[in-house]
C-alpha cells in the first residue's frame, strides 16, 4: 500500500461511534475521553489509531488500557521503551507508528543522531551497551520470535525481571500495531505530516 491509497479500515468517527465505544474509552482513557467525548467545537479529536481501533469496542478498549501500562509507567524508562519502538517501527515499514514516535523524540532524549542510529541497528556505534543490546533484542524478536541466548544472558545481567518481561512485550505489542496498521492502512493523524519524517523506502 503507497502513502497515496485510502485506508482499507477508515477511522470510525465519532458520531457513529455507540455507547459501548463511548464507555470503553472512558474506562481505558478517563482523561481523554472526558475531552473527546464533550460535544462543542472545543473537543479533543481522537488519533486515527483509537478511532480505528473502535470498530471493535470490545476489544480496543481493554488493549488500550494495557497498552497505557507500556506507555505511561515503564519499568525500563520511557528512551529504552522508544528505541525498540522505534526500531520496530523502521523494521516493519510502519509509517504511522514511526511518524508518531519520531515526533515524540524529543520529548523522551532521543536525538536525531538516535534517530538515524535506529536506521542502522547494532552496527551503529552510538549505543550504551544496553541500548546496544536491546536493538540487538528487538531484531531477534522480529526475526526468530526468541532472544538470542548470548543476548538474554547480557540483558539478565542488567535488568530486572520485570523489565525482562517488559522488553519482549514492548516488542511483541508495537510489532502486533505495525501489522494492523499496515493491513488497515492507517494514515498519519492530521497535522501530522509523515512525509516530512525520512523513512527511507529500503532497509538498512
Amino acid at each position: 500500500m503507497s502513502r497515496s491509497d485510502p485506508p482499507r479500515l477508515a477511522p470510525l468517527p465519532l458520531d457513529l461511534w455507540g455507547e459501548d465505544a463511548r464507555a470503553e474509552l472512558r474506562t481505558a482513557w478517563p482523561r481523554v475521553a472526558e475531552r473527546a467525548l464533550s460535544p462543542g467545537p472545543d473537543a479533543m479529536p481522537l488519533p486515527n489509531v483509537v478511532t480505528t481501533l473502535m470498530h471493535h469496542p470490545a476489544l480496543a478498549g481493554p488493549f488500550l488500557l494495557y497498552n497505557r501500562v507500556l506507555l505511561e509507567k515503564p519499568t525500563l524508562g520511557h528512551r529504552l521503551r522508544e528505541l525498540m519502538v522505534l526500531r520496530v517501527a523502521w523494521r516493519t515499514r510502519q509509517l504511522y507508528e514511526w511518524a508518531q514516535h519520531v515526533r515524540l523524540a524529543a520529548r523522551y532524549s532521543i536525538t536525531p543522531e538516535d534517530i538515524e542510529a535506529i536506521t542502522k541497528g547494532t552496527r551503529a556505534g552510538n549505543w550504551t551497551p544496553l541500548e546496544a543490546d536491546l536493538v540487538a533484542a528487538t531484531d531477534q524478536l522480529l526475526d526468530r520470535y526468541r532472544i538470542d541466548d548470548d543476548t538474554w544472558k547480557r540483558l539478565a545481567e542488567q535488568l530486572e525481571p520485570r523489565q525482562l518481561v517488559e522488553v519482549v512485550f514492548a516488542v511483541g505489542t508495537y510489532t502486533c500495531l505495525s501489522m494492523a496498521f499496515n493491513s488497515f492502512g492507517l494514515e498519519p493523524d492530521p497535522g501530522l505530516d509523515a512525509n516530512l519524517i525520512p523513512f527511507p523506502a529500503s532497509e538498512e
